[in-house]
C-alpha cells in the first residue's frame, strides 16, 4: 500500500512538473510572439496581394499551399539552423537580429518612399491575373520566398527573447510560435480574401439586413487592407529601429540608446500618462531610426548595379 502511495506521489509530482513546463512554454511563446508582432502584421498585410486576380475557387487552395510552405520554412529550415547557432555560436544572434532589423527598416522605408513618389499607386492600379497551373505555381513560389524572409525575422526575434532557456525549451517554444503565428497569419489572410465573397453572397439574399451587411463588407475590405498595410509599414520601422537601437547598445555603441533613455526618463514621472508617453517616445525614436537606416540601405541598393526584374 505504501508503495502505491509513493507511486501516486511520483505521478502527481511528474504531472505538476509537466504542467509547469507547459505553462513555461506557453509564457515563453507569448513573450516571444509579442516581440514579432510588427513582422506578423506586415506578413498579414503582404500576403493577400498574391491571390489578387485569382479565381475565387483557387484562393483558399493557394493560401493553403503557401501556409504549408511557411511551416516548412519555419520548422524544417529556420528552426534547426537557429538552434544550432544559439547552441554553438550564441554571439551571432545579436548581429543576425540587427541584420534583420535593417531589413525590416529597409522594407518600411521603401514602402514610404514609394508612396511619396506615387509608384505604389501606379503598381496597385495595374491589373493582376493569375491563370493556369504554371502561373499559380510561380505565384506560390514567390509568396513562399517572401515568407521565408519574414519567417526568419519572426523566429530570430522570438529566439532572442528566450535565449536563456534550455535547448529543449527553446525548441518547443519556437515550434509553438512558428505554428501559432503561421495559423494566425494565414487564417486571417483566408478570412480577408474571402470576406468580399461572403459580402457579395449576402447582397443577393432577400433580407434587407443581409444586403446592407453584404454591401458594408464589400466596401470595407479595401479599407481593411489599406489600414493593415499602413500599420504594417510603421510597425516594421518601429520593430526594426528598436532592434537596431538595442543591438548597438549590446555591441558597445550605447549613445543612441542612452539618448532615447534620457528622452524617456522625464516622461515616466508624469502622473497617469507617464508610462504611455515614455513608450510613445521610445516608439517614435525607434521609427525615426528605422526610417533613417532603411533609407540609407535603400540609397545604397539604388546606387549598386543590381539586376532589375522585368
Amino acid at each position: 500500500m505504501s508503495g502505491l502511495v509513493a507511486l501516486l506521489d511520483d505521478v502527481a509530482a511528474l504531472a505538476r512538473l509537466a504542467a509547469a513546463s507547459v505553462d513555461d512554454v506557453a509564457a515563453g511563446a507569448a513573450k516571444a510572439g509579442a516581440k514579432a508582432a510588427g513582422v506578423v502584421i506586415d506578413d498579414a498585410a503582404v500576403t493577400p496581394q498574391y491571390v489578387t486576380g485569382v479565381s475565387p475557387r483557387r484562393e483558399l487552395p493557394m493560401i493553403w499551399r503557401i501556409t504549408k510552405g511557411s511551416l516548412v520554412n519555419k520548422l524544417l529550415i529556420i528552426l534547426p539552423a537557429l538552434l544550432v547557432l544559439s547552441t554553438f555560436a550564441p554571439w551571432i544572434l545579436t548581429p543576425l537580429l540587427m541584420l534583420g532589423g535593417a531589413y525590416l527598416s529597409y522594407e518600411g522605408a521603401h514602402k514610404i518612399w514609394e508612396k511619396l513618389r506615387g509608384h505604389h499607386a501606379e503598381r496597385s492600379a495595374e491589373p493582376s491575373q493569375v491563370r493556369g497551373k504554371e502561373a499559380e505555381d510561380k505565384v506560390v513560389r514567390g509568396a513562399i520566398t517572401t515568407d521565408f524572409i519574414l519567417s526568419c525575422e519572426i523566429m530570430v526575434i522570438s529566439l532572442n527573447e528566450i535565449a536563456a532557456e534550455s535547448l529543449w525549451s527553446r525548441a518547443l517554444i519556437l515550434i509553438v510560435v512558428g505554428v501559432g503565428i503561421t495559423a494566425l497569419v494565414y487564417g486571417a489572410v483566408a478570412i480577408i480574401v474571402k470576406m468580399d465573397d461572403v459580402g457579395l453572397a449576402m447582397t443577393r439574399r432577400s433580407s434587407a439586413a443581409s444586403q446592407r451587411t453584404g454591401h458594408l463588407l464589400v466596401r470595407a475590405m479595401p479599407v481593411v487592407l489599406r489600414v493593415l498595410s499602413f500599420v504594417g509599414t510603421f510597425a516594421m520601422l518601429w520593430v526594426g529601429g528598436h532592434i537596431l537601437l538595442v543591438g548597438m547598445a549590446e555591441l558597445g555603441f550605447a549613445l543612441p540608446y542612452d539618448l532615447v533613455h534620457h528622452l524617456e526618463e522625464p516622461l515616466h514621472h508624469i502622473a497617469g500618462l507617464g508610462p504611455v508617453l515614455a513608450w510613445l517616445a521610445n516608439t517614435l525614436c525607434s521609427m525615426v531610426l528605422g526610417f533613417l537606416v532603411g533609407s540609407l540601405v535603400l540609397g545604397v541598393l539604388t546606387l549598386l548595379p543590381l539586376p532589375t526584374k522585368h
